[in-house]
């Protein structure tokens, strides 16, 4: 093949040993890449991440939630046993064929089990071994127990999330595990370049906790200078305003509105004529539009409460207000554009569900197509026979001793 036409990153072996979401994701999206990545699983204790519980009459897949569908997919499943000896040889053995290796498990897990980046250098000193912990492997916060709820209050996360008064709300859908899968990514890849040059490999430590803080730079940055904690600001901003999500004609049904600059206020005053009290002089700057956003968020919800949704959407971005209105799945999933986001995928026979993509276009080099996700076990004899060379009839033994299940 036509090295500008592979994908970016084939002939890449990553082998993932990770749970939940933080380390499978940070090795799905190399997978997205192109990376062979094999996942080490277990029949004795399944993951049964997912928050979408399926209907009896479901015709899909229901050997994995939809959730870890998703962060499986692109991958392939081998089962070992990692309490057993002659299993964690087996381990070792693919972690020493492998380029990366991605864990997320509490720290000195992996070292108790003899699978350590110590351990494993020692026959692949080029190994780029990833860490995904919640507070690192380092540091007094090492031995703590991480939950995505705990990480985001712990973090400050909470504080960007609802207005002054409300109870601190978690961000949904696991924001932390992305946010480090997100670094975790970036770190490999970083990894990956310098190998290149140097030959060398990379014990890369990641704290989850540490990346949510470091979303929070600007929060942070401005309260270290001004000795002010910021307020929560539900869905306003000190960059504009107006802006808020307005309720609109029908149950339950609202449009996000963002006033980004004096020309586009003149613009909402313009659309809105028959609104004097929004030509007061005190709104004219934002200053004054700040200090009086809660009078006029009232005047703007007088107009929109008489409109659906999507006409006030369209109303105001003729205008050359940024505006739109708040989509729930069932309107995600009927875009006409849907296919640039989603690709459907034949998993079982004549079942079609919908995988997201990887939201990035390369102009030459053509990311992996979507595949689906691995059944537990699937690839174990192939992958012993290709990654280690093992015969069948030693894949087999192996089977026999319980290394492998």
């Amino acid at each position: 093949m036509d090295p500008l036409r592979a994908a970016p990153l084939a002939g890449v072996r990553v082998l993932d040993i990770g749970h939940i979401v933080a380390g499978p994701y940070t090795s799905r999206l190399l997978a997205d890449l192109g990376a062979d990545v094999v996942k080490i699983e277990s029949r004795s204790r399944r993951e049964g991440l997912g928050r979408t519980r399926l209907p009896a009459g479901y015709k899909g897949r229901r050997d994995r939630s939809p959730h870890m569908l998703m962060i499986n997919r692109n991958k392939r499943s081998v089962t070992i046993d990692l309490k057993s000896p002659s299993g964690v040889a087996i381990a070792s053995r693919l972690g020493a064929v492998a380029d990366v290796l991605i864990e997320n498990f509490s720290a000195g897990v992996m070292d108790r089990l003899g699978l350590g980046y110590e351990s494993l250098r020692a026959s692949n000193p080029g190994l780029i071994y990833l860490s995904a912990s919640g507070y690192g492997h380092n540091g007094p916060r090492r031995d703590w127990t991480s939950m995505n709820l705990n990480l985001q209050a712990y973090s400050g996360l909470m504080m960007t999330t609802g207005a002054e008064g409300d109870p601190p709300t978690t961000v949904s859908a696991s924001l932390n595990d992305y946010l480090g899968a997100l670094h975790g990514c970036v770190a490999v890849l970083n990894a990956l370049y310098e190998r290149k040059v140097t030959g060398h490999g990379a014990n890369l430590d990641l704290s989850q906790f540490e990346c949510s803080i470091a979303s929070l730079g600007a929060l942070l940055m401005a309260s270290s200078v001004n000795k002010v904690v910021p307020p929560r600001m539900g869905n306003r901003s000190e960059d504009a305003a107006p802006q808020g999500c307005y309720r609109c004609l029908g149950d339950d049904q609202w449009c996000a509105v963002s006033v980004r600059n004096d020309e586009q206020w003149k613009a909402l005053v313009a659309l809105l004529r028959a609104y004097p009290e929004l030509r007061d002089a005190r709104f004219a700057c934002l200053e004054g539009r700040l200090a009086h956003h809660d009078d006029i968020d009232a005047a703007i919800e007088r107009w929109t409460v008489q409109l659906p949704d999507v006409e006030v959407e369209e109303r105001l971005t003729l205008a050359g207000i940024p505006a739109r209105r708040m989509r729930r799945t069932k309107d995600i999933l009927a875009d006409p554009q849907i296919e640039r986001v989603f690709a459907p995928i034949e998993d079982p026979p004549g079942h079609w569900p919908l995988m997201p993509k990887l939201p990035i276009e390369f102009s030459r080099s053509p990311v992996t197509e979507v595949s689906r996700s691995p059944h537990i076990g699937e690839h174990t004899s192939v992958i012993l026979q290709e990654w280690l060379g093992l015969s069948t009839t030693q894949v087999a033994d192996l089977d026999n001793e319980g290394a492998l299940f």
